[in-house]
């Protein structure tokens, strides 16, 4: 059995663990801190829907108690991040349009195919809301926790189609801003013009509502309550 108790992590890509790792490592650090990088939004990923959910995420904890010989004692809580990729928006407010790649705005969508977006967006969130009221997976302590629109969205203020370059330059950069600062990035997460107030279930409900999940919002703060 690990001496610490052990803290998980999901975030959907490398830029994300670059940008929060230490942070979550510094805030936690009585307990041990293991980061899943899905290289993707699982909840989009082949063969997932909100029936096969929580057993995808059961074979990604299994993989690293198996990893580091952790018993099932050793996981106190999982802490899982997402993007909210304008999922709650009408159907109404994804525009038809001549794109190469989707593109998100603080009141549409751009798409190639709007019937496309539309279902994914159903499907993500019937996945979204099954993780949402989700308390425990395989008896651990589990909640999600958003970036509206994505990540890029509430850290950095903007919201464009970065590259996977840009998005790791900019995570660097934020990690050494607050490098031993945990402090000011809980007073950054907390600033009222991102942070959604309320209830764990009151922000989820905020987020769901009209364009919400395309404006620059998040509840990442609740992790430090």
């Amino acid at each position: 059995m690990s001496e610490k108790k052990v803290v998980i992590f999901i975030v959907e890509g490398p830029s994300d663990e670059a940008a929060l790792g230490t942070i979550m490592k510094e805030y936690f650090s009585s307990n041990e801190v293991q980061f899943i990088v899905m290289h993707g939004d699982i909840t989009l990923k082949d063969c997932v829907s909100s029936a096969t959910i929580l057993k995808k995420i059961n074979e990604q904890i299994e993989s690293v108690k198996s990893r580091y010989r952790y018993s099932q004692d050793d996981f106190i809580k999982i802490i899982h991040i997402v993007d909210t990729d304008g999922v709650y928006i009408a159907d109404t407010d994804i525009v038809e349009t001549d794109v190469k790649e989707i593109q998100y705005y603080e009141d549409h969508i751009d798409a190639k195919c709007a019937n496309i977006i539309a279902e994914r967006n159903k499907r993500k969130g019937d996945i979204l809301y099954k993780l949402r009221k989700t308390g425990k997976i395989n008896g651990i302590p589990y909640q999600i926790y958003f970036n509206s629109c994505n990540l890029e969205h509430v850290l950095y203020g903007e919201l464009k189609d970065y590259s996977d370059e840009e998005k790791q330059i900019l995570s660097d950069d934020f990690a050494d801003r607050y490098d031993g600062k945990v402090g000011e990035f809980v007073e950054f997460i907390l600033s009222p013009n991102i942070a959604v107030q309320g209830t764990y279930q009151k922000t989820w409900d905020y987020i769901e509502k009209e364009l919400n999940s395309l404006k620059r919002h998040t509840n990442m703060h609740l992790i430090f309550g």
